[in-house]
């Protein structure tokens, strides 16, 4: 017999019904804004205050939410949080040749993080283990265990295919090409875990946490071996039907250029991926070169460094112009590891971009540095589990 039918479970338009509808739509505001003062609440509910003020003293009493430095939960111009008690979201980060684990509460808080390098070319199976021992370790510095996991969220550098979930090509990681992540990824883990590619968790986590807070139109780019867009429009990330929206990195720039991982020729990783501008720099600046050699270089007067990185971000300007024509945003935001050259690079793309956009595309677009660094993309898988972890 269902509980609806033994009484069990409030009956539509019941008192206890409303009580429990009101607790579930402070409770989703909550999860979706990390902390909220009971003003906020009332708003973004459409609750009276007075309602509001109720629910967050019972769900305090109940252990459910916190109003950190307050001893008097009714107080609404306290800063009011979802607890542990409420569960668990984790992000799961694949990178080129590393893995990185985190641990974050309801409030969006992160508590454990860990990380590991991986070799080149490592395989999707021997991945999804490594991933379980790092989310274990996590969770043991936390004295939890994975009953306490509500969400997964994962990335991979990598185009996923929404109708079959399988990894598609090109890729950086040719182990995982043709394999369903999510799959494999929620039956090793023994809970459903959401999958994404890095650009994308890279728009979430500036969204969330970094430069793209308070924004409804918001493009993401990252340059780093791989290069790839994210994009949230009307405050929602948009995927595109097939999953692949966002792939600036194989805009064809020059028809004739080189041949990329893609098979087309020309495209714009081939002229900005980490590799390449290192590449061209590597015969007189020494074969142990890093980006961050580079940029510092560049810093110091090097003229051949400064001149690399202009026309890096020239050649991105060209693709951003295109982007803002199509999609109009309200702001870029540049990430990956070729962000370390601020506006080194920034400066001759804001030129590009100015030159080639339609004026209107461009005229208020506010360009700007990523703010969360190398964690973009881990902090991203975690706010992907953060909003699989919304109650309906």
């Amino acid at each position: 017999m269902r509980d609806s039918d033994n009484g069990d479970s409030p009956r539509p338009g019941s008192q206890s019904s409303l009580k429990s509808a009101n607790q579930h739509r402070v409770v989703r505001a909550l999860q979706t804004s990390g902390e909220l003062t009971q003003a906020e609440i009332a708003r973004r509910t459409g609750l009276a205050p007075a309602t509001v003020s109720n629910m967050v003293k019972e769900l305090t009493a109940a252990g459910m939410v916190a109003v950190p430095g307050g001893d008097h939960p009714g107080q609404r111009g306290r800063a009011v949080k979802l607890t542990r008690k409420m569960g668990l979201a984790v992000g799961i980060d694949f990178g080129h040749r590393h893995l990185t684990v985190a641990v974050a509460d309801m409030a969006h808080e992160v508590l454990a993080e860990e990380r590991v390098e991986l070799g080149a070319g490592h395989r999707a199976a021997d991945g999804v283990v490594q991933a379980g021992a790092l989310l274990d370790a996590a969770l043991d510095r936390l004295g939890c265990d994975r009953t306490s996991v509500l969400a997964v969220g994962m990335g991979l550098p990598a185009p996923l295919e929404t109708d079959t979930g399988e990894v598609g090509g090109p890729s950086i990681l040719p182990g995982w090409v043709g394999v369903d992540a999510a799959a494999i990824a929620s039956e090793y883990l023994g809970t459903a875990v959401q999958v994404d590619n890095d650009a994308n968790l890279g728009v979430l986590a500036e969204h969330m946490w970094g430069a793209g807070r308070g924004t409804t139109d918001l493009a993401y780019i990252k340059l780093s071996d791989g290069v790839g867009a994210g994009l949230v429009l009307d405050g929602r990330l948009y995927r595109g039907r097939g999953g692949t929206a966002g792939e600036i990195g194989h805009l064809t720039l020059d028809e004739f250029g080189q041949v990329c991982r893609c098979g087309n020729r020309g495209c714009l990783e081939t002229l900005v991926a980490s590799h390449v501008v290192i590449g061209l720099l590597a015969p007189s600046r020494g074969p142990d070169l890093t980006i961050a050699d580079i940029v510092a270089m560049a810093k110091g007067g090097d003229a051949a460094c400064i001149r690399v990185l202009a026309d890096t971000g020239r050649h991105v300007g060209v693709a951003v112009a295109s982007l803002c024509n199509l999609v109009n945003p309200e702001r870029l935001v540049i990430g990956g590891e070729l962000a370390l050259a601020g506006e080194l690079l920034l400066g001759p793309m804001r030129e590009v971009v100015g030159r080639y956009a339609v004026p209107s595309a461009v005229r208020s677009l506010d360009i700007r540095v990523a703010e969360l660094g190398p964690r973009a993309q881990v902090l991203g898988a975690v706010a992907l589990g953060l909003r699989s972890a919304l109650p309906a």
